[in-house]
C-alpha cells in the first residue's frame, strides 16, 4: 500500500530489519529505512533510490505509483550507496531517465556505475519545472559528502534533504512523523549526527544558514521518519549539534582491568550528583558501543575520561573511542581525567596531550591514582568532580 506525503508525492522508501550494523559500524537496534520519493506531476521525478538489496520491492512500488507512465527524471541527492545503490539496474528498468544531478555527482555515478550518458546537470540555484511543481536545487557540500544537495519542491514547499535531518530506525507503519509516536527517534537522530555528519558541523551550519529563507513545510529525510509537525525540532537539533553546543551534562567514559579506574569513575559520578548535575550518563568502554559514547559526547557540555595505564599508554578501547572524538573534531567541551596505574603511570599524561590537542578546557586536577584507591585520591576524585559541577553552573 503506497504512502502518500502530499497529493502529487509518494512515498516509496524501504525498511532495512536485516542489517546488524551502519557502514559496517554502528549497530542498528531499531533497524533503518532507505527513503525515497516520487513526484507525479506534467513530468514525474524520484528522488534518490535505496539500497540495491531491496532493488526488486523499491521496483514494484515506482511501477505501482506511476501507473503505466513513464519515470522522466530521477533526481540525485546524494551518492552514497545506501541510497544510489539500485541506479544501474534503475537504468536498465527505465532507460530513458534522465539522471538530475551536480557535477560531483555524476563524478561518482560514472565511478560506482559507469553511467555517463542522459544527465541533466544542475548548479546552485537552478530550476526544474514539472507541469505544476517547480523544483530548485541547493548545494550542501560536506553534508556529509562532497555532491550532497538538496532539492526544494516549491509548490508544496517540501524539502528533500538527503541525508540531514535523518535518523537510525524503521518506519514501522507510519511515514509523518504527526501520524507516529516520535519519542525514540530523537536519539537516534542524535546518534547518526555525532557518528555520521558528526565532523562536518561548519558545512551543516552553511547549509542551515543557506536554507533558512526558504519556506519549509515538510522535510524529506533519506532515513527516518518524514518531519511535518515536529520539522522544527529536527532543524534545533541539527542547529545545535553542529554549533558544538552541548547541554548541561556530564558524560564520564572509563576503561577498567580490575575494578580500580572504575571505583575512581563512580566517585566522580556521586561527587558531581551530590554537587547537583542530574544529567550523568557513565559509559565503560568494554562494554558501551562507541556510537553511543559519541552521541553523549556531542549531546552533553561535561566530558570526563578515565584510563588505566596498559603497556605504557591508555587502555586500548579508551584509546579507540579518543581517537573517534579526535576524528570528528569535537569542540567547546569541559574536561576532567583521571587515571590509575599499578608501577609506572602514563595514562594520566596522555590525557593532557589529548585535552591539548582537542583545545579542550580543562577542569580542576587530574587524579592519578596508584594501585587501589586510597582516602586521599578518593578525596581527590570527590574534588575533581565538584570542580566540574561548579564550572557547569557557570555556562
Amino acid at each position: 500500500m503506497l504512502k502518500k506525503i502530499t497529493e502529487d508525492i509518494f512515498y516509496l522508501g524501504v525498511n532495512d530489519r536485516q542489517k546488524h550494523r551502519f557502514e559496517n559500524l554502528w549497530p542498528l537496534p531499531y533497524g533503518v529505512s532507505y527513503n525515497s520519493y516520487l513526484i507525479v506531476d506534467e513530468k514525474t521525478v524520484l528522488m534518490d533510490t535505496v539500497d540495491v538489496c531491496y532493488a526488486d520491492l523499491f521496483f514494484h512500488k515506482i511501477e505501482e505509483a506511476l501507473n503505466g507512465r513513464p519515470l522522466d527524471y530521477l533526481v540525485l541527492n546524494h551518492m552514497e550507496p545506501d541510497h544510489a545503490g539500485s541506479i544501474r539496474l534503475l537504468r536498465r528498468q527505465y532507460p530513458d531517465v534522465q539522471i538530475v544531478g551536480n557535477s560531483k555527482t555524476f563524478g561518482m555515478l560514472a565511478g560506482y556505475h559507469g553511467i555517463t550518458d542522459g544527465l541533466h546537470e544542475v548548479k546552485e540555484g537552478d530550476t526544474l519545472a514539472l507541469g505544476r511543481h517547480t523544483l530548485s536545487f541547493y548545494m550542501a557540500p560536506m553534508v556529509h559528502w562532497p555532491e550532497v544537495m538538496m532539492t526544494y519542491d516549491q509548490t508544496d514547499k517540501v524539502l528533500f534533504s538527503a541525508d540531514a535531518f535523518g535518523t537510525f530506525g524503521t518506519l514501522d507503519g507510519a511515514v509523518i512523523d504527526a501520524d507516529m509516536n516520535t519519542d525514540h527517534y530523537w536519539e537516534e537522530m542524535k546518534r547518526y549526527y555525532a557518528n555520521i555528519v558528526g565532523k562536518y558541523g561548519s558545512p551543516v551550519q552553511k547549509a542551515l544558514q543557506k536554507l533558512s529563507g526558504l519556506d519549509v513545510q515538510t522535510i524529506c529525510s533519506l532515513h527516518g521518519p518524514v518531519w511535518r509537525e515536529h520539522k522544527d525540532k529536527a532543524i534545533a537539533i541539527y542547529d545545535q549539534l553542529s554549533r558544538y553546543e552541548g547541554e548541561e551534562g556530564v558524560v564520564i567514559i572509563f576503561g577498567s582491568m580490575y575494578g580500580h579506574t572504575e571505583q575512581m569513575a563512580e566517585t566522580v559520578a556521586h561527587s558531581l550528583a551530590e554537587s547537583g548535575v542530574k544529567n550523568i550518563v557513565i559509559h565503560d568502554v568494554s562494554k558501551s558501543h562507541a556510537s553511543y559514547i559519541l552521541r553523549d559526547v556531542f549531546k552533553y557540555k561535561g566530558v570526563m575520561i578515565g584510563s588505566p595505564t596498559y603497556s605504557n599508554q591508555l587502555f586500548p578501547e579508551v584509546e579507540a573511542v579518543l581517537s573517534k572524538i579526535q576524528v570528528r573534531e569535537v569542540k567547546n567541551r569541559l574536561f576532567g581525567y583521571f587515571g590509575s596505574f599499578s608501577w609506572a603511570g602514563a595514562a594520566v599524561k596522555r590525557l593532557t596531550a589529548f585535552a591539548e590537542q582537542m583545545k579542550w578546557e580543562v577542569v580542576g586536577e587530574p587524579v592519578e591514582q596508584k594501585q587501589g584507591m586510597s582516602p586521599d585520591d578518593q578525596a581527590k576524585c570527590v574534588a575533581l568532580g565538584k570542580e566540574m559541577a561548579m564550572r557547569m553552573k557557570k555556562i
